[in-house]
């Protein structure tokens, strides 16, 4: 096996080109878990746009009016999860994974009814979103291979991660988001309406939801596979852990899995077995999600035992 042509720098693009409809997915979740909200639904969000993206590209020939479609598309979604849980109180995960259901019954059936087919549909007439090319970085295989072609929605996912980091950490309304997440009660108190703030965030969730579906079918590919997002949603949610809700570092955790799984795209080529190559992203997910709850517990006993030790002072 020649390793230089695994870990050469044609794979620094693949893995942000891996990287972004997850990345997207952990942003959705991220805003929403700092409402306290922890939105499982992500994946059915991201596969019902995804469909949602290929059916107008298809149909229109339009992949700008097929991203205002998917974010609506998630916008719906999101807004089932969202009046299930805050007016009728319904269990988040429980909904959640209706919600994952309902998006994999859905896109089938639609599949079959307005594409004819069954299992996956791809034609020439689907618009994909477009990649910026830079011509003068043509010259150098090297910053061609890393920096140009890049599809507009893995440029627009740095953007999102700059802009919701700089709205949960430098501005009022970030700030009354995390009271609402971490003290409803004193949030209440201080005149916060807490449920419309966990109404807006969760519209926001199914936006960026929207997008990522949207950038999985005409973005990433040119087709609609049955249960294309193939967890992507839940690694998203797993990065979202990873980084403690946080937008820069749930990014890191999705350049991990889209590391992850470029590699294993690779290693799949020079004859590894694919049942483990595929294994790989939810090898990973796991060992997040353990790491994500070891590191939370660590730092609650933390906290713990100093509140212990300022009372036993005062």
């Amino acid at each position: 096996m020649n390793f230089d042509s695994i870990f050469d720098y044609t794979l620094i693009y693949a893995t942000i080109r891996a990287a972004t409809p997850i990345l997207f997915a952990a942003l959705a979740a991220a805003i929403t878990e700092q409402g306290d909200i922890t939105n499982i639904g992500t994946e059915g969000i991201m596969l019902t746009s995804a469909f949602a993206a290929v059916l107008v590209s298809y149909t229109t020939g339009s992949w700008i009016l097929a991203l205002i479609v998917s974010m609506i598309a998630g916008v719906l979604m999101a807004l089932i999860m969202a009046v299930a849980h805050i007016k009728y109180k319904a269990d988040i995960t429980a909904i959640g994974i209706a919600i994952n259901m309902l998006a994999l019954a859905i896109t089938k059936f639609g599949i079959k009814q307005f594409l004819g087919t069954t299992g996956s549909f791809t034609d020439p007439k689907i618009v994909g979103i477009p990649k910026i090319n830079i011509p003068f970085l043509e010259g150098n295989k090297y910053l061609n291979g890393i920096f140009n072609n890049w599809s507009l929605m893995e440029i627009f996912g740095i953007v999102m991660v700059l802009l919701l980091t700089f709205l949960l950490y430098r501005t009022v309304w970030g700030l009354r988001l995390r009271s609402v997440g971490r003290f409803p009660m004193a949030a209440e108190t201080a005149g916060i309406n807490v449920n419309r703030m966990k109404y807006q965030v969760m519209i926001i969730s199914g936006v960026l939801g929207g997008l990522a579906g949207a950038h999985l079918s005409i973005g990433y590919s040119q087709m609609f596979i049955e249960n294309m997002t193939n967890g992507r949603g839940f690694m998203g949610v797993a990065a979202m852990f990873f980084g403690g809700a946080n937008p820069a570092l749930a990014w890191v955790g999705s350049l991990l899995f889209g590391f992850v799984d470029s590699i294993g795209g690779r290693l799949q080529a020079y004859g590894w077995p694919s049942q483990f190559v595929l294994m790989l992203p939810y090898i990973i997910t796991i060992s997040v999600l353990a790491f994500s709850m070891w590191r939370k517990k660590r730092r609650e006993e933390k906290a713990k035992s100093s509140l212990t030790i300022a009372t036993v002072k005062n």
